[in-house]
């Protein structure tokens, strides 16, 4: 496959990509090898403005035909959504498949949903791509109707295409409506017993799955292709004050994450919106942690969940260089000395060593609001042996006194513990 990358350029001849076309393509690279492809040839184009036929102009596209054909290219992926009169005359012109990134992203959703939720979703941001590029397909389609009265072009193969698609989407539509419900009703049952979710977001291989393994030891799938993991898990974890909570593993971000996706993928997302925290994870050794940081946000952004409570947590130390892990030079390299997310508690960690997680899920003790943890003393009678084991189970024991019949418990219990027992008193 060719990759075709694009530098838009300032009449100035400064770049208004700010020199990130080279990483977008690289990145575009990590995506067609997760899709299977073998990367032949990289182009990069510098323009000042896209051009409307082709994006990349007529000399550009007639430089790549030529290695496609001297090559045996089956396929050239484009760093850019096509319009679709771009992709068909691109099509035309290059006498092979062309690929936009949106594609490429979908394909790759595609092959990774395990879960009728996630084949639904990654249909519906198919079709819904699909719709706008069946134009084009010629009234050498058209089907003449039979019987008196029906001479005449008839329906076009394309009108028809167009009405099963719209049915088929409105159809996953009010499955997916389904599932918001079923999510919904969950929610509402899990915060009837005041368990906090604490979803985890971040840029694409930034080891989500990994660190997730390491909170929960659930066993999730950990590869180091891009969107490895895209179906959502949802895993009980223990704090270090002994109140439980739930982690949520959730699809990776990416920069220019398709609209359609963002959209197939509301009730997945919506788990992040109804969290109490969201661990934001970033591959701390990517020379574009900064960059991928700040798309991260934009997401969240989008999403509406800008303002639920953020912990950044800088994974996989153990690749810097020299084992460099501070925590307070990392987070000014993440998000800067200033700024609306330098206030962010963060914590350095490695998923795969296990260094920092006892800081990360400390801060996480620390920082959650819901049902805080509360010091209270407790005297119970001897033979009650089943509270102070309840105790031991859910809270933190610091001092037994025992009496002549009664024993005194000093412990750091949840709040929410804290009224049951004392209702039962």
């Amino acid at each position: 496959m060719i990759l075709v990358g694009l530098d838009w350029k300032t009449r100035g001849g400064s770049h208004r990509s700010g020199g990130r076309a080279g990483e977008s393509l690289e990145e575009l690279a990590e995506l067609a090898v997760s899709a299977g492809a073998d990367v032949a040839e990289r182009v990069l184009q510098s323009r000042a403005a896209p051009e409307a036929a082709t994006l990349i102009g007529h000399g550009k596209v007639e430089e790549i035909a030529a290695a496609v054909h001297s090559g045996g290219v089956d396929a050239v992926i484009f760093d850019q959504d096509l319009t679709p009169t771009q992709q068909r005359n691109l099509e035309k012109a290059l006498d092979t498949k062309v690929i936009d990134r949106t594609q490429l992203i979908l394909d790759i959703f595609a092959s990774r949903a395990r879960t009728r939720e996630g084949r639904l979703q990654v249909e519906l941001a198919q079709l819904n791509y699909l719709l706008p590029r069946l134009t084009g397909r010629g009234v050498e389609m058209s089907r003449l109707g039979g019987g008196i009265g029906t001479r005449g072009p008839g329906e076009t193969q394309l009108e028809t295409d167009r009405r099963r698609i719209a049915r088929r989407i409105k159809k996953i539509k009010e499955d997916l409506e389904g599932v918001r419900a079923g999510r919904a009703l969950h929610r509402r049952r899990r915060n009837a017993v005041p368990l906090a979710t604490l979803a985890m977001a971040g840029y694409t291989n930034a080891g989500k799955s990994t660190l997730f393994n390491r909170l929960t030891h659930a066993g999730v799938l950990t590869d180091a292709r891009m969107f490895a993991t895209l179906d959502p898990t949802v895993r009980p974890l223990v704090l270090p004050s002994r109140r439980r909570a739930l982690a949520s593993d959730t699809v990776g971000f990416i920069r220019n994450l398709p609209t359609t996706l963002v959209k197939a993928f509301r009730a997945t997302l919506e788990e992040v919106k109804e969290a109490a925290m969201i661990l934001h994870v970033v591959d701390a050794s990517s020379p574009a942690a900064a960059e991928h940081t700040s798309h991260v946000h934009a997401v969240l952004a989008e999403i509406g969940a800008a303002q639920i409570p953020q912990v950044l947590v800088m994974n996989k130390i153990d690749r810097l260089p020299g084992g460099d892990a501070d925590c307070a030079a990392l987070q000014r390299r993440l998000v800067g000395a200033a700024g609306e997310h330098a206030a962010l508690r963060a914590v350095a960690v490695s998923g795969l060593t296990g260094a920092g997680v006892d800081s990360l899920l400390t801060i996480i003790d620390e920082s959650l609001a819901l049902d805080p943890v509360v010091r209270t003393t407790l005297r119970l009678p001897l033979e009650d042996g089943a509270t102070l084991a309840l105790l031991h189970a859910m809270g933190r024991v610091l001092d037994v006194r025992y009496g002549a019949d009664f024993c005194e418990v000093l412990a750091d219990i949840p709040e929410s513990l804290q009224r049951r027992l004392n209702s039962a008193e």
